[in-house]
């Protein structure tokens, strides 16, 4: 082969040429057989660009990633996707659309750094106010995407690995911890709901089923009358009502089968559930109610509003909300003194006080495990470690304090020998 030199009598390799204007280029095959050109106006900087080439071809790199977006690259994950339920999927599209797509969506995959990662955490964080929960679904579907990238030879490595745990640590945060509601306040709730002269006497079952069941939001929003049995005292889990809001589809509501077959499961009735579904059906004799709505096929629907559809999370977590500030403008009318108070929570946590309840109670594990639905034992495990240390602190607490006040009364006798 005759060997080449540039006007400065530079050897050339082979592939690289010096152009009539001076600028130099490099032409090579990709793995498909398509040919590429790239140039640059010094042969330094041509080289150093094929070095890239040259180690993109070595570890299988797809010579047209250059020209993919990572939005490309969520088209592709949303083409490939599988195994998840529709609300799973949905949430994941609408995490990307609306805080990924925006600010880096149009960025090409061969350029993208793992700084311009941190950047949008950062900003999600601290300008956007996000949480920490909400950060860790939406790193979530990144990790996914671009994993994606790694298996189709786009990128070498998943530039996002370990990042979420950067930024907790940068940032001195930790995903929030659900705090159960205590046995006076979980009183303090119940006993409020139970009077008949508020306005919130009609939530009473609703909220009475679900921290007495630990039974998910959608679960009991989905429960039918059908799903229960009064004379045995139990009820049946076998789906879950989801409730959408989408800028395309509009608003509407979908029953699913729980997300793993432990999620199919029968809870035994407390005496105080099967009063709950009394009172309910009573209330709806009372004021002429009755399911009016039917969805994927499924009617006859317990808890139903006014108008006769279906309950979801979002007004209930409302009406939680008016509940707690109304109960605690009583208690410090009430004129008591370091009155209980409820704390802010969600519907949520009344499953994690349902939970807390059973393990403070030395209910067996597996039979938490099996009631609450959790596939991973390891699930069931976190919660219990968290209440029994909880409540390791407060029994050691009360330990002091009686040891406290047995010491006082010993040094009280001894100063009174004489």
């Amino acid at each position: 082969m005759t060997k080449r030199y540039d006007k400065k009598h530079r050897l050339l390799k082979t592939g690289e040429s010096e152009r009539s204007d001076g600028y130099y280029q490099y032409r090579y095959t990709d793995r498909k057989g398509t040919r590429h050109t790239i140039t640059s106006a010094t042969l330094e900087e041509l080289r150093k660009r094929e070095e890239s080439i040259i180690k993109d071809k070595a570890e299988g790199i797809r010579a047209d990633a250059k020209n993919v977006t990572l939005d490309d690259m969520f088209d592709l994950w949303s083409r490939l996707k599988r195994g998840v339920k529709g609300n799973t999927y949905q949430n994941y599209c609408y995490m990307y659309n609306t805080f990924v797509k925006p600010v880096i969506g149009r960025y090409r995959i061969a350029s993208l750094k793992r700084s311009d990662l941190k950047s949008l955490y950062n900003y999600l964080a601290d300008e956007r106010n996000l949480k920490i929960a909400t950060i860790d679904n939406i790193h979530t579907v990144l990790h996914q995407v671009l994993d994606v990238a790694v298996e189709d030879n786009y990128l070498r490595a998943n530039l996002s690995d370990n990042l979420l745990k950067e930024l907790k640590q940068s940032h001195n945060m930790d995903s929030e911890r659900r705090r159960a509601l205590t046995v006076p306040e979980q009183e303090l709730f119940m006993n409020f709901l139970r009077k008949e002269n508020t306005p919130y006497y009609h939530w009473y079952p609703v909220f009475s089923v679900m921290i007495n069941t630990g039974m998910r939001v959608g679960e009991i929003t989905g429960l039918r009358w059908e799903d229960i049995d009064l004379e045995t005292g139990m009820i049946e889990v076998n789906h879950t009502l989801v409730y959408y809001n989408h800028a395309e589809d509009g608003c509407y509501f979908s029953v699913h089968t729980p997300k793993t077959k432990a999620g199919i499961r029968t809870i035994p009735m407390l005496q105080e559930v099967k009063d709950a579904f009394l009172m309910e059906k009573a209330y709806r004799n009372y004021n002429d109610l009755e399911c009016k709505v039917s969805v994927d096929g499924y009617t006859d629907f317990i808890f139903v509003n006014r108008f006769g559809n279906v309950q979801h999370q979002g007004t209930l977590n409302k009406a939680l909300r008016r509940i707690i500030r109304d109960c605690n403008d009583m208690q410090f009318a009430s004129g008591k003194k370091n009155p209980v108070l409820l704390p802010n929570f969600s519907c949520h946590t009344l499953r994690h006080t349902f939970t807390t309840r059973l393990v403070e109670a030395g209910v067996n594990l597996k039979v938490v495990q099996d009631v609450l639905g959790h596939k991973d034992f390891s699930t069931t495990m976190d919660i219990y470690t968290d209440v029994t240390r909880e409540l390791k602190q407060r029994e050691f607490g009360n330990l002091q304090e009686k040891m406290d006040e047995q010491h006082h009364g010993e040094t009280d006798s001894e100063g009174n020998c004489d």
